[in-house]
């Protein structure tokens, strides 16, 4: 059976909203809640690596992912981001992170809000861990993009290739 890490970084998947400020925060990640709800029967290991907007991520910060995705036991890995820098992410690890398949997904709307993206994007990242090859890509909107050729298109909220 194929084995799959996903390391958690915060990003607007795991944000939750307080309705008496009207700002998002996080408390703790929802991949558990999510893998249970949609009844997966993957083996999968979830861990926390921090809870911040990618827009506050720092080298330092990637560095931690890239150190954490070399020392996994695990080929075959996820990493719930942000989606401002989720890019730039994604290009450290290729640079950084070797005989790996590495896919990072997030989400436009928060997994809390019940209308969240982030639940498909989760199931395609899974799925996309499990098939493709050594490399590191980005899974949004039921795609698939290797790390070198996408952007996230701010007008439309989504996630194209460059060329």
């Amino acid at each position: 059976m194929i084995s799959i890490r996903i390391f958690v970084t915060g990003g607007t998947f795991d944000k939750e909203y307080n309705e008496l400020t009207g700002e998002l925060f996080f408390k703790e990640t929802h991949l558990p809640e999510m893998l249970n709800r949609a009844r997966s029967t993957l083996d999968v290991t979830v861990r926390t690596l921090m809870m911040i907007d990618s827009l506050h991520m720092t080298d330092e910060d990637r560095e931690l992912i890239a150190h954490q995705c070399r020392a996994s036991q695990e080929d075959k890995i996820i990493i719930t981001h942000g989606t401002d820098t989720m890019s730039v992410t994604a290009r450290v690890l290729a640079e950084k992170v070797k005989d790996k398949t590495i896919v990072l997904t997030g989400a436009m709307i928060p997994y809390k809000f019940g209308s969240s993206d982030g639940f498909f994007n989760l199931g395609g990242a899974l799925a996309f861990a499990q098939i493709l090859p050594h490399g590191v890509y980005v899974a949004m909107n039921g795609r698939y993009f290797t790390w070198d050729n996408v952007r996230k298109n701010r007008q439309t909220g989504q996630f194209e290739e460059l060329q």
